[in-house]
């Protein structure tokens, strides 16, 4: 591998690690009530972008104030990439199979900034939250998929099984989107709201229901895993496939032994961001698992 397309690849995983750390810091916000540590928006309070010492959020400043210096990093991170790109392009590369990911991360940036400014403005209502939450999950898959777009030429993709196993693969991916949803169902109705007492803001689902609801379709996405896993096996036994989709069949199980145990648990605030940070780790080995289908 070239130095320049080296660096150029380790700067991607620099914007994955990035994009699941703002998830991290996002999620220690909720878990602390330290949603609205900084009341204003983009400022933390009117007249300073910093936090300052009269505030009466406390230490919960420190936390938001956090999260969104790690926002700065990430539009940063992304802006290098854009720059990389056209440096790379100039040189003679001709990577135009890079793009779409790129695109693809740069407006999602930008709608994240936009939703993060109407979730403090609206006081934390939980369904900008939830939005804000699964914004991020797409900017997890879009840097996933830029990952493995590095490591493979601009050819035609050549499918590595029959259409059936790729939309049984689609269908796994839907399912995956629907756990993510009702995830922040059951969140946004229980006490990690991001809130405080003062300003209690809780969806009107029963958390039990949504929680069960949430554990069921686990199961259903469980069973298309292990669906994708042998039929990867039997077709494309000699391909990357099968250990593509054996990662995402762990990185389930792990969730679902974390989630159950959270439940039981009353929820405590440290596995509920082992929790976050997994729903993370899913999403970039689904992304992983649905292109290692085809190869270039």
């Amino acid at each position: 591998m070239a130095g320049s397309t080296r660096w150029l690849h380790r700067l991607f995983w620099l914007n994955l690690v990035a994009e699941v750390l703002i998830v991290a810091t996002g999620g220690l916000v909720r878990l602390t009530a330290s949603g609205l540590g900084c009341p204003d928006w983009p400022q933390c309070v009117p007249g300073s972008l910093t936090p300052v010492k009269h505030q009466a959020q406390s230490w919960h400043k420190y936390i938001e104030f956090g999260n969104r210096t790690v926002t700065s990093v990430v539009s940063i991170v992304a802006v290098a990439l854009l720059v990389a790109l056209i440096v790379d392009q100039r040189k003679g590369s001709g990577r135009r199979g890079l793009w779409p990911p790129v695109a693809w991360i740069l407006f999602g940036i930008a709608v994240q900034a936009v939703v993060g400014g109407i979730s403090v403005r609206t006081g934390l209502n939980p369904a900008i939250v939830a939005t804000h939450f699964l914004a991020s999950m797409v900017l997890v898959a879009a840097s996933a998929w830029l990952v493995y777009r590095s490591r493979e030429t601009d050819s035609r993709p050549e499918s590595l099984v029959p259409r059936e196993v790729r939309w049984l693969a689609a269908a796994t991916a839907v399912v995956v989107a629907i756990v993510l949803f009702l995830g922040t169902l059951v969140t946004g109705s229980g006490p990690h709201s991001g809130d405080d007492a003062e300003h209690p803001a809780r969806l009107s689902f029963d958390v039990r229901t949504v929680a069960w609801l949430h554990a069921d379709t686990v199961m259903l996405l469980t069973g298309l895993v292990i669906a994708m896993l042998v039929a990867t096996l039997l077709i494309a036994r000699h391909t990357r496939a099968p250990k593509a989709w054996g990662w995402v069949a762990g990185v389930i199980v792990l969730q679902g032994i974390v989630g159950y145990t959270q439940y039981f648990l009353q929820v405590p605030a440290g596995l509920v961001e082992v929790h976050m940070i997994l729903a993370s780790v899913l999403v970039i080995v689904t992304t992983w698992a649905v292109l290692s289908l085809r190869k270039r």
